[in-house]
C-alpha cells in the first residue's frame, strides 16, 4: 500500500529575518485525528516504564524528565511530552517507533497522534507509535521569544538588507530577538540537538525497548543522525527520509539550499507551461519572481482578513515565504502557488498569504498555532556553529545572488542571528569541526532516503549521510519534492516498510520513481 504523505511547508529562510537557514519540514498534520476512539489496545510485551494516561480519546500520553544539562545535573529538569498510538488491530508487537516529523520547532506529538492517516497499516500493525515534543518544542518546556503581534511584524517585514541602514537595522532587530529569548527562556543554552538525541536514549530506556527504532523527516534526520553518533549501541531500525549533511557548514548548507530553490522554480515554470492556465508570461524566467518580489517590496499585496474581516498587508517577505513553501511538492503546491499568482497579477494577496500562513503556523485570528518559530532558530543555532562575523557574512553575499539568484539574497544573512546569540550565552569556544567523525558499527543498518529534487533537502546531502554512516543504504527516489516516504512510489514505501516490519534492508542501494 502507498499513501499519500503531504508536506507542511518548511523552508525557513524566512522564519525570522537573517536567521539561520536549515530545513525545517513536517508531515501535513492538520485536522487528521478523530475524537472518539476505541479505549487503548493492551500488549502483553509492553514493558514501559513510563506512567501512561488517557489523552485526546484513545491515546495515551506520559512525561518524561530529563537533565537540562548532562553535565551537570545539577542545574535541573526539563519536561518532555510523550504521547502513544497503538492501532487496534496491532498484533505480533515489534515495541515502540519513535518518530520526529522535522524542524527544529516542529510537534512530534502531532505526528503520532496523526500516524494512522501518515503511516502504512504494516508498520502500525506491529509498533506502538510514539512522538514527543524535543526539548524547547510544542508540550514540552519550551522556547517562547516573542508574543504573537511581535512574531506576525518580525515575519511581515524586510527580508533582505539592501544597503548600509537596511544593514544596520537587521542587526538592530535581531538583537532586540535574541535579547526577547535572553530574558523569557531559562537556559536557553541547553535545547541543542545533541541533548535532544540524548533525550531519545533516555526515552528508549523508559519505554523498555532494547533498541531504539526510529523514523525521522527531514531535521529528523539530523536527530536521528546525532544519536547514532552517541548512541551506535542501542540504533535499531533506523529510518532517516530527506537527510542532512550532519558535517557541513553554516555558509555551505544555506548556499546549497537555496541553488536547490532555485532549481525547482525553474522546474515549477517548465511545468506551467505545460498546462492550459499557467498564470506566467509567455517565456517567463526566474526572473519573474525576482521583478515581482521588487514591486511587492514597494507596494505589498492586500487580503482581507477572515476573522477580523480588516485589510491585511501581503509583504515581500511572506510572498517569497509563500513561493518557497509551495515547492516542497508538486502535486499540492504547485497548483496553490499558480492560483496564488494568477491573484497576485490583481494585487490580490489570498494566495500567498494562506501559503506562508500555513508554513508559519499563523492562525486565522493572527496567534500561532505553536512555538515553533522561536524554536526552529534557537536550536538550529545552538546546533550549527557560526565562525564568520557579520561583515564576512555580508562580503560573502554576492555569492549567494550570483549562483541563487532568486532565493540567494534571502539567505545569504543567515548566520546573524546566531553570531548574537553565541555572544548572549556567552559561547567563546566556536570550532570549525562540525560533527566530522564518522559513524560506524552500529547494531542495525541504518535506511537512508533522498528524492532527487528534493529543494529542502539537496539529494547530495542523502549521499553524504550514505557515506558517512558506515553500512547504510541509500533510496533514491527520482521525483519531486520533499522526503520520499508516502509519496507515491510503491518501491519507496515497500522497501521502507518490509525493513521496519521484518528487519531485511536492501542487500544494496536502491533506485525508485514516483
Amino acid at each position: 500500500m502507498s499513501l499519500r504523505v503531504d508536506q507542511e511547508t518548511g523552508l525557513d529562510i524566512l522564519k525570522y529575518k537573517y536567521a539561520l537557514v536549515i530545513v525545517i519540514t513536517a508531515l501535513l498534520l492538520a485536522s487528521c485525528s478523530s475524537t472518539a476512539r476505541a479505549p487503548f489496545p493492551t500488549a502483553s510485551n509492553d514493558v514501559s516504564k513510563l506512567a501512561w494516561e488517557s489523552c485526546n480519546g484513545g491515546f495515551q500520553c506520559a512525561t518524561l524528565k530529563v537533565p537540562i544539562d548532562y553535565n551537570d545535573v545539577s542545574l535541573g529538569e526539563f519536561e518532555i511530552a510523550v504521547l502513544r498510538y497503538r492501532d487496534q488491530n496491532q498484533h505480533d508487537r515489534l515495541g515502540s517507533l519513535v518518530v520526529n516529523p522535522g524542524g527544529p520547532g516542529v510537534s512530534g506529538i502531532e505526528f503520532a497522534r496523526n500516524a494512522e492517516f501518515l503511516l502504512n497499516p504494516e508498520i502500525l500493525e506491529r509498533y506502538d507509535i510514539v512522538g514527543f515534543d524535543p526539548r524547547g518544542v510544542g508540550q514540552s518546556t519550551a522556547i517562547q521569544c516573542l508574543n504573537a503581534k511581535e512574531q506576525d511584524a518580525l515575519l511581515s517585514g524586510d527580508p533582505k538588507p539592501d544597503n548600509d541602514a537596511e544593514f544596520a537595522q537587521a542587526i538592530t532587530e535581531t538583537q532586540s530577538f535574541i535579547d526577547e529569548c535572553v530574558e523569557k527562556v531559562p537556559n536557553l543554552a541547553h535545547f541543542s540537538t545533541r541533548d535532544a538525541a540524548h533525550d531519545m536514549e533516555l526515552l528508549r530506556q523508559s519505554l523498555g525497548d532494547a533498541k531504539l527504532n526510529y523514523m525521522g523527516f527531514s531535521y529528523g534526520t539530523y536527530l536521528g543522525t546525532l544519536y547514532a553518533q552517541q548512541f551506535p549501541s542501542t540504533v535499531g531500525r533506523f529510518v532517516l527520509d530527506g537527510a542532512i549533511h550532519p558535517g557541513i557548514s553554516i555558509e555551505q548548507q544555506s548556499l546549497i539550499q537555496a541553488v536547490a530553490f532555485d532549481k525547482a522554480l525553474t522546474n515549477f515554470i517548465s511545468a506551467c507551461f505545460e498546462i492550459k492556465k499557467c498564470p506566467l508570461p509567455a517565456g517567463a524566467t526566474p526572473q519573474f519572481f525576482i521583478d515581482l518580489f521588487s514591486r511587492i517590496s514597494n507596494q505589498p499585496l492586500t487580503t482581507t482578513d477572515k476573522t477580523t474581516r480588516k485589510k491585511r498587508q501581503i509583504t515581500e517577505g511572506l510572498v517569497v515565504t509563500g513561493t518557497a513553501a509551495a515547492l516542497y511538492d508538486d502535486e499540492t503546491g504547485w497548483p496553490q502557488l499558480r492560483t496564488a499568482i494568477s491573484q497576485a497579477l490583481l494585487g490580490d494577496g489570498a494566495g500567498f498569504a494562506q501559503l506562508a500562513d500555513g508554513y508559519n503556523g499563523r492562525k486565522s485570528d493572527g496567534t500561532f498555532k505553536d512555538n515553533q518559530n522561536d524554536a526552529n532558530i534557537i536550536i538550529n543555532c545552538l546546533d550549527w556553529q557560526q565562525i564568520r562575523s557579520n561583515e564576512a557574512i555580508r562580503l560573502a553575499s554576492a555569492k549567494f545572488v550570483k549562483l541563487a539568484p532568486v532565493f540567494g539574497p534571502y539567505v545569504a544573512f543567515s548566520g546573524i542571528t546566531c553570531n548574537i546569540l553565541n555572544r548572549a550565552i556567552n559561547r567563546t569556544v566556536i570550532t570549525h569541526d562540525q560533527n566530522s567523525a564518522q559513524i560506524e558499527n552500529t547494531a542495525t543498518p541504518v535506511l537512508i532516503i533522498g528524492t532527487t529534487q528534493d529543494p529542502a533537502t539537496p539529494y547530495l546531502w542523502a549521499k553524504a549521510l550514505a557515506a558517512y554512516i558506515k553500512g547504510s543504504r541509500l533510496i533514491t527516489l527520482r521525483g519531486e519534492g520533499h522526503t520520499g516516504y508516502g509519496r507515491g512510489s510503491a518501491c519507496t514505501d515497500d522497501a521502507v516498510d518490509a525493513y521496519l516490519v521484518s528487519g531485511v534492508i536492501p542487500t544494496q542501494n536502491i533506485t525508485c520513481t514516483q
